[in-house]
């Protein structure tokens, strides 16, 4: 756990670059690429020509003697989910970044795009368990608590199972969400839980990754252990051999990573911690 006053200063950078993007660039686009729950009767009005005669009110009609329609207007509320992986592998970062921030960066203006919209925010913190529970809520006050969380709480476990966090997303929410899954996906088998996950809310993976995942430098021994295991091994970078298979074994992961969300209908984007994250999620918020 970081000092308070340190913890403070963190937060209130977080807010006011998120706040900034969401304020600038964000807001619009998150409202037009995520709907609300459907359409609600807002008022009647004459009967114009060209309107739609399934919408004609016959009550308002018959009493009036004059052919009235019903007007509808979007419901704009809606609640988000944030479900966030703080396993032992979002504490890697090889040169700007940790993953950890990237992640809290993202989910802080995904936070402050949602309330701009006047929607809820709640959160799911996962490991290879559920480490934390925030109910959906509005307002500046609890998107300041979302934010201190995610730099602050430290999980009890370390390992990473996606599985468990949608399970607990598709029992304890009952209304449909837009649910966010941001995650390093360094996890067993989630594909099925997606599945049942996606025909209850729309769900959206944001896939963090840092680039020394993908490829190793040719700079010798090289010590490395797996922060959720506690492993460590010493390896050759400076063999070729070694640097070509653990790129392949990256690719091959992703590929899997990949053909999960396209079986699943998931819309997904993917971040490095060495690049600007405004990009890929303005990209994400376009194509929908």
């Amino acid at each position: 756990m970081m000092e308070a006053t340190d913890l403070i200063r963190r937060v209130r950078k977080i807010e006011i670059k998120s706040r900034g993007l969401s304020n600038q660039i964000f807001a619009g686009e998150y409202h037009s690429a995520f709907k609300g729950r459907g359409m609600a009767f807002s008022e009647v009005r004459d009967y114009q020509y060209g309107d739609d005669i399934r919408n004609i009110d016959w009550n308002v009609t018959a009493r009036f003697n004059h052919p009235y329609v019903k007007v509808f207007e979007e419901e704009r509320e809606l609640t988000v989910m944030l479900l966030v992986d703080i396993s032992g592998s979002r504490e890697f970062g090889s040169t700007v970044q940790l993953k950890r921030s990237l992640m809290a960066e993202i989910s802080a203006v995904l936070s402050f795009s949602a309330i701009q919209n006047n929607d809820k925010v709640g959160v799911i913190l996962f490991s290879d368990q559920i480490e934390k529970f925030i109910p959906p809520k509005k307002g500046k006050k609890h998107i300041l608590r979302v934010i201190r969380e995610l730099i602050d709480f430290e999980p009890v476990n370390k390992g990473t199972d996606v599985t468990v966090a949608l399970r607990y997303l598709t029992n304890a929410i009952k209304k449909k969400t837009t649910a966010f899954l941001i995650s390093d996906f360094i996890t067993p088998p989630f594909e099925e839980a997606l599945k049942i996950a996606g025909r209850k809310h729309d769900m959206v993976a944001l896939r963090i990754y840092d680039p020394r995942e993908a490829e190793l430098p040719p700079v010798g021994m090289m010590k490395i252990s797996d922060a959720e295991t506690g492993k460590r091994m010493w390896i050759d970078t400076a063999d070729a051999y070694t640097r070509k298979m653990y790129a392949e074994h990256w690719f091959f992961t992703q590929q899997k990573i990949e053909e999960t969300f396209r079986k699943c209908g998931t819309d997904h984007a993917i971040f490095r911690t060495d690049r600007d994250y405004v990009v890929p999620l303005m990209k994400l918020f376009k194509s929908r």
